[in-house]
């Protein structure tokens, strides 16, 4: 067989699949992996050309923006490998207690602003119980419902009553951020506070309760391409609604601290095989992506990316939210997002998106 008609079998496998997502069908492990495992350069480019076309499909040229605020710092009791707000790590993170309405509202306003959807509260605890802190939380997030300036989400660690869950969409909530971080094999490798399970059961809770799930995971912590293959298809049989990819950004005295950063490329593929394995999804480029993207950021739109997290992070800093929204202009992409729902992701499987959001971006 020819060198021409063996780099002609990816490229075709490669259009039969994502040709077969475009309509309304899905990938299988076996498929996935033959994704993720290309190693030609060519052969990458073309799976992420067509992760576009599969954004472009769903998604047309509309792309999610949200930002996140550390509503309380510092001083978690779980022991979260990369983390450095960690208590078990000496990292010189900063710590506060939970934070007044004014912080919350000031980060409301900066989102109207700019154009941003949704503002997640994000706490550094263990997780969330029935008492006067739920009472403070709830108050918050009402406070930011009311207000009309940006969709009130939240990531406030493990839920273990429903009650809890019910009490949060009482208040507003909508979307409910609360990460696998990484396949079930791969987890104790990086926690051992809690478990995957812990995790699996508070989405139920927030599900149960009829709030929308932001779950994702951080690639580049040692894992393998079995791991994200692996998380892709729980997070796939979980329903999440928005997938955030972090990238590690190794944090000096936590023990990733010396982890090797992954190359652009390969983040581009990962980012790429999700779209597939996750059409209809949100997919957000979040944490991570200044440090291990570079100039290479404004790819994760061709690689299929719908999504990108705005701001500074939790403990480290984002590039300038003006400079993300010229980036994504210079696309041709539409940042101004009216649709604050999950509409686009209910529809029924094979029905395209209307003609005024399939408007073709340059990528």
């Amino acid at each position: 067989m020819s060198v021409r008609s063996l780099d002609a079998l990816p490229r075709q496998r490669l259009a039969e699949l994502g040709q077969r997502v475009i309509e309304g069908g899905s990938v299988s492990r076996e498929e996935a992996a033959f994704l993720f495992q290309l190693n030609q350069p060519a052969d990458i480019f073309d799976l992420l050309s067509w992760a576009n076309r599969i954004r472009e499909h769903f998604k047309g040229n509309k792309v999610h923006l949200c930002s996140i605020v550390n509503a309380k710092a510092g001083g978690c009791s779980e022991n979260c490998s990369f983390c450095s707000q960690s208590s078990f790590y000496q990292t010189g993170s900063p710590k506060y207690g939970f934070i007044d309405p004014e912080p919350v509202q000031n980060a409301a306003e900066e989102a109207q602003r700019h154009g941003v959807t949704a503002v997640g509260l994000v706490a550094a605890w263990k997780g969330l119980q029935e008492g006067p802190m739920l009472d403070e939380v709830c108050d918050r997030i009402r406070e930011m419902a009311q207000s009309g300036k940006a969709r009130p989400d939240a990531s406030l660690g493990i839920i273990k009553s429903p009650r809890v869950a019910e009490r949060l969409k009482e208040a507003g909530l909508e979307c409910y951020g609360h990460n696998l971080e990484s396949s079930r094999r791969f987890f104790p490798k990086h926690c051992t506070t809690h478990t995957f399970e812990d995790r699996l059961q508070t989405i139920q809770h927030l599900k149960s309760a009829g709030i929308k799930i932001c779950s994702g995971g951080i690639i580049g912590m040692g894992e393998t391409w079995e791991d994200r293959l692996d998380m892709a298809f729980t997070l796939r049989e979980i329903g999440a609604n928005v997938v955030p990819v972090n990238i590690l950004n190794p944090i000096p005295g936590t023990p990733f601290e010396n982890v090797t950063p992954l190359p652009p490329m390969e983040i581009l593929q990962t980012i790429a095989c999700f779209r597939f394995i996750l059409p209809r999804q949100e997919i957000m480029v979040a944490g991570g992506r200044t440090v291990n993207l570079r100039d290479l950021q404004s790819m994760v739109f061709l690689a299929g990316a719908s999504a990108l997290m705005v701001g500074n992070y939790l403990t480290t800093l984002n590039q300038p939210i003006e400079k993300d929204l010229q980036m994504l202009r210079d696309l041709g992409l539409d940042p101004d997002w009216d649709n604050h729902g999950f509409a686009d992701q209910s529809a029924p499987i094979g029905s395209c998106p209307p003609a005024a959001a399939r408007e073709p971006a340059v990528v």
